[in-house]
């Protein structure tokens, strides 16, 4: 499995910014992408961003323009800038990797994992 730990929410007023981070860990060989979903209460959970690790981005058009995903692959981690952030941007983020790991007879296979979640709370 590959474990995923998020730090960075909080609360911020409407026009700030808040950053992040999620670093993975585990027997891992390589991480195919990594991104960031979120849920709001009576939603369905959404995608925020996603990055490959050949650097490839994709966003949701209500962040395209103020959040920017980026990732340390020598460190197994991803990041996300959130700037010019709404009352609608509150969530619970999650962060999401999906990656090749080693198991424990040594033979490589994919798996994806989610984290914990955060909260981002942003006031009007």
């Amino acid at each position: 499995q590959v474990q995923l730990v998020e730090s960075g929410g909080g609360l911020v007023q409407a026009g700030g910014s808040l950053r992040l981070s999620c670093a993975a860990s585990g027997s891992i060989v390589n991480i195919n992408a990594m991104g960031w979903y979120r849920q709001a209460p009576g939603k369905q959970r959404e995608l925020v961003a996603i990055i490959t690790n050949g650097g490839s981005t994709n966003y949701a058009d209500s962040v395209k323009g103020r959040f920017t995903i980026s990732r340390d692959n020598a460190r197994n981690t991803v990041y996300l800038q959130m700037n010019s952030l709404k009352p609608e941007d509150t969530a619970v983020y999650y962060c999401y990797a999906q990656a090749i790991i080693r198991g424990t007879g040594g033979q490589k296979y994919e798996t994806s994992g989610w984290g914990q979640g955060t909260q981002v709370t942003v006031s009007s």
